[in-house]
C-alpha cells in the first residue's frame, strides 16, 4: 500500500474537490501547464491535442468530452494526453458561457427563437429527451464555430509555449552534457 491514502475519501468529498480545488485554482491551472509542457510529443502534436479537447469541452455532449476529444486526436495525429487537458477549459467556472454563448449562436444560425422555456429539472427527472431537443440542437450547431475559434486560439497559444519550453530544456541538457563531458 505504497501510495495509498490511509482514510479513503467519500463520494461527496471527491465530488468537493473537482468543483473545487483543494490548494486552488492557481495551483491546479500551473500544474496543468507543467504537464502539459513535460509531455514527449512534438509541439504541433501537443497543440493539436489541446485544442481538440478544448473544442469538444465547448460542445454539450457533457460526460463523453474526453472520450471524443481523445479519439479524435488519435485519428489526427495529436497528443491524446493533451486532449484530456484540453478537455479541462469546461469546467463550472466556463460551462455557464459556453453554454449561453453556443445556444445563442445556434438559434442566430437556425435563424429562430426559443419558441418556450425547458424545464430542464422536469426533462432529466422524466428522462423526456423531447424536452432537451430544443435545446441540444441549437447548441450542437453553435458549437462549431464557437469551438472551432476556441480551439484555434488554443493552438496559437500553446504551440509556441510547447516550442519555447522544449527548446529550452534541451539546451539545458545540453549544457549539462558539456559539464560532465569537461569534467571526465
Amino acid at each position: 500500500m505504497l501510495f495509498k491514502r490511509r482514510d479513503s475519501e467519500s463520494m461527496a468529498e471527491r465530488v468537493r474537490v473537482h468543483l473545487w480545488p483543494r490548494r486552488s485554482w492557481g495551483r491546479s491551472s500551473r500544474y496543468v501547464a507543467y504537464r502539459l509542457r513535460r509531455l514527449k510529443a512534438t509541439p504541433h502534436a501537443i497543440a493539436l491535442g489541446f485544442a481538440v479537447g478544448a473544442f469538444w469541452a465547448v460542445t454539450p455532449f457533457f460526460g463523453v468530452h474526453v472520450a471524443l476529444a481523445v479519439a479524435i486526436a488519435w485519428f489526427l495525429g495529436g497528443s491524446m494526453v493533451a486532449a484530456v487537458f484540453g478537455t479541462f477549459m469546461g469546467n463550472p467556472l466556463t460551462y455557464p458561457l459556453f453554454w449561453y454563448t453556443t445556444y445563442e449562436m445556434g438559434t442566430l444560425m437556425l435563424g429562430s427563437e426559443a419558441e418556450r422555456p425547458v424545464d430542464l429539472p422536469a426533462a432529466f427527472t422524466e428522462g423526456s429527451l423531447a424536452q432537451l431537443w430544443p435545446i441540444i440542437i441549437p447548441m450542437s450547431l453553435g458549437a462549431i464555430p464557437i469551438g472551432l475559434a476556441v480551439a484555434a486560439l488554443c493552438y496559437v497559444v500553446v504551440k509556441p509555449i510547447v516550442e519555447a519550453y522544449q527548446d529550452r530544456r534541451r539546451r539545458e541538457r545540453e549544457i549539462r552534457e558539456r559539464e560532465v563531458l569537461g569534467t571526465q
